[in-house]
């Protein structure tokens, strides 16, 4: 337990002590969660907290940001060289920010904007009617196609073509296969549209050699920090030179009053420690890590969309499993293993039920698991599936996991 916060506030201090024990204990395969490291941890927790820097590095509206402009110049310059890109803005608070500002910067409501659907790969804000992207511009969308459960790029340029967009939007939050931005380019440079990349879930990915990169195709690049990339949780925007004073204008004023210097100090550090060598390694491991956890389970007889990963992550259809999404996430988190449930293309079962589970391996590779270990992951998976609605059946798996999660441990915390 946190030693001064056990005293000064020990029900907090519980919570922090609880869930340093649940993060050690369980199996994470959230595939939009990671660990930050002890030093990205310490920058976060850092008294750059107590500090008002509204503005930009060397025209800030309050004084002494001289520190608060170091601490963003080297996010900024780091970010930069990371990605090789010309512009970068790294204050939004997070991925749905940054989304809302490169919209604010380029478009105006009402706008026409072609984005993937929701149900079968995109994101909230890539055109949700529950979201403010639905409500403020005008969105027709792509998916996948049926049978192949890959992207239609076909149907991408044949909607392009007829809508007209202002903006095309590829990036996902749940497809697990390589996007070809080069095609998304060449669908955007006919429609005449502006092509914007999302690539939240994969920038560690990219930064790592393991992903294709978005930046010599894209307009307008924006992330989180805190999935594959391993940052604090955050947000970043990048772009070509000409488009930045816009991007900063959409996040400050526009957007956004005071920037998180500490939060930004924590995007610093993750930006240094991905342009390491090692985060080489870790990117490679992340993917073939992926790769292994989704044969293993195709050993047993668990159907993967699209037949495979080139990422992070997989949808896993259990519904061969006769149990819907919510169900298996129930029974994994029964059994010490964190997932989520996900829909699946042209998935007949409502949202909050799903035919899917979503796994992916950042957090686990971030442990030093190998892709030998994900055979062991996965049986611990089926088991659970298999045990699922029987009581008292997930105990003996989930004190199996705690054994085997206890010899690796969790970055920042052991």
């Amino acid at each position: 337990m946190p030693e001064l916060l056990a005293t000064q506030d020990p029900e907090i201090a519980a919570a922090i002590a609880n869930d340093i024990r649940r993060q050690t204990d369980e199996i994470n395969l959230i595939a939009s969660e990671n660990y930050a490291s002890a030093a990205v941890l310490e920058a976060t927790g850092s008294v750059l907290t107590n500090k008002y820097a509204e503005g930009y590095p060397g025209r800030r509206y309050y004084a002494g940001c001289e520190n608060a402009d170091v601490v963003e110049t080297l996010a900024i310059d780091r970010v930069k060289e990371l990605f090789d890109v010309e512009a970068a803005n790294v204050q939004p608070h997070s991925g749905s920010q940054a989304n809302m500002a490169a919209y604010f910067a380029t478009l105006t409501p009402g706008d026409r904007i072609l984005g993937m659907q929701l149900d079968q790969g995109g994101h909230l804000t890539h055109g949700s009617p529950v979201n403010f992207s639905g409500k403020l511009y005008d969105f027709a969308s792509y998916g996948v196609l049926r049978e192949e459960e890959t992207i239609d790029y076909d149907a991408v340029l044949a909607t392009a073509r007829e809508f007209k967009p202002a903006l095309i939007v590829t990036g996902a939050t749940a497809y697990p296969r390589l996007i070809d931005f080069a095609r998304f380019r060449e669908i955007a440079d006919e429609v005449e549209a502006l092509l914007m990349v999302d690539m939240a879930h994969i920038a560690g990915l990219i930064a790592g050699g393991a992903h294709p990169s978005p930046a010599p195709y894209a307009d307008i690049i924006t992330s989180t920090t805190h999935k594959t990339l391993r940052g604090p949780r955050g947000a970043i925007i990048l772009s070509r030179r000409s488009l930045a004073r816009k991007i900063n204008s959409a996040v400050f004023p526009n957007m956004q009053g005071g920037p998180m210097v500490h939060a930004i100090a924590a995007k610093a550090v993750a930006f240094g420690e991905a342009a390491r060598p090692e985060f080489r390694a870790y990117a490679a491991a992340v993917v073939a890590n992926a790769q292994a956890l989704a044969a293993a389970l195709v050993n047993g007889r668990l159907r993967i969309v699209s037949g495979g990963t080139d990422t992070h992550l997989m949808l896993v259809d259990v519904s061969t499993r006769d149990i819907t999404g919510q169900e298996a996430e129930d029974a994994l988190r029964a059994a010490g293993i964190i997932a989520n449930k996900n829909a699946i293309p042209f998935d007949p079962l409502p949202p909050r039920v799903t035919s899917g589970v979503r796994l992916g391996t950042p957090a686990l590779t971030s442990r030093g698991m190998d892709a030998e270990d994900m055979d062991t992951v996965a049986g611990f998976i089926l088991e659970a599936l298999d045990a699922a609605g029987k009581d008292g059946a997930a105990a003996s798996i989930r004190r199996r996991v705690l054994d085997f999660a206890s010899k690796f441990p969790v970055p920042g915390i052991n």
